[in-house]
């Protein structure tokens, strides 16, 4: 009826294959797509499911991503299509690394905790207070950090280990060298480290919980912390617009609203007057607060 129409399904597993026709959940297809395999301390550690639902975020942002190509598309062709992504697939996705790995080798990895399958020193790390998570992800940080670190007076020093020369070296000794970094970082405190790392070039950053991230200075002047006013709630805190436009901006302006805060609004928009909202209130057949017989159904 309209070959220039757009549409898009969101499911478990796709409309296609063998499990078209299952329901899923996060949980599930975070099992499924290989992505609790590959989360938690360490090798021989239970499947851990990320704290997030990151394939039905993720889904969800592929949906966009997929009906805006359609859209793309369309301008230039005047052809609608259907746009079909999934959890199982959104969860795929994020097996990059691990995928490329096991396409390699022909061995599935495992767990690695904060550690990078491919880079190291590119982990969590305990100071004397806290956690910190340092990226000295090439030669150059790598060295940088040395010296940051500074080499302990007996045994041989960092930059002369022949076990962490190159970043393949310092791989093949993963665990060896957590071990020599570990009890380095924990005679200072967070703060000492990150002054001294940012001195020096290396990235690095404290490990936030959510309500110190909520205070950062840097996600407050992003505006990725927003108040707005709730009818009932008053002032509350919600999350900003993580993408920013030069030309046009977007904000997170209005607090969520209550059942049918603005059913009269959107009525008036379409030509009915308040009497006419009004008498719908009242037979029940929309959600008006305030309104007579407003809160019988």
């Amino acid at each position: 009826l309209n070959p220039r129409l757009v549409y898009c399904s969101i499911s478990g597993f796709g409309r296609t294959g063998p499990y078209a026709d299952r329901g899923g959940f996060d949980l599930v297809t975070q099992g499924m797509s290989g992505l609790m395999s590959i989360t938690g301390e360490g090798p021989g550690s239970p499947p851990v499911k990320m704290g997030a639902p990151v394939t039905d975020i993720t889904a969800g942002i592929l949906a966009c991503v997929g009906v805006l190509a359609a859209l793309h598309s369309r301008s230039s062709t005047g052809q609608g299509q259907m746009v079909d992504t999934s959890l199982f697939e959104a969860g795929i996705v994020h097996t990059y690394w691990q995928s490329a790995i096991c396409f390699a080798t022909g061995h599935a990895p495992g767990p690695m905790g904060t550690a990078h399958p491919l880079n190291a020193p590119y982990q969590a790390f305990p100071s004397a207070d806290g956690w910190i998570t340092v990226g000295a992800a090439n030669q150059g940080n790598w060295l940088r950090l040395i010296e940051v670190l500074g080499a302990p007076e007996t045994g041989p020093k960092l930059n002369e280990d022949p076990r962490f020369a190159t970043n393949a070296d310092r791989m093949r000794n993963l665990p060896a060298l957590q071990a020599a970094l570990t009890p380095l970082f924990k005679v200072r405190t967070s703060a000492d480290w990150l002054r001294r790392l940012e001195e020096a070039g290396v990235p690095a950053g404290p490990v936030l919980d959510v309500a110190q991230m909520h205070a950062d200075p840097q996600a407050l002047a992003r505006e990725m912390i927003v108040e707005t006013t709730h009818p009932v709630a008053g002032r509350v805190a919600s999350l900003g617009l993580p993408i920013k436009f030069s030309e046009t901006p977007g904000a997170v302006r209005r607090a969520a609203p209550v059942l049918g805060q603005h059913t009269r609004e959107v009525l008036r928009e379409l030509g009915f007057s308040d009497a006419e909202a009004d008498e719908m209130a009242a037979q029940g057949a929309v959600k008006i607060p305030g309104s007579a017989k407003a809160n019988t159904r």
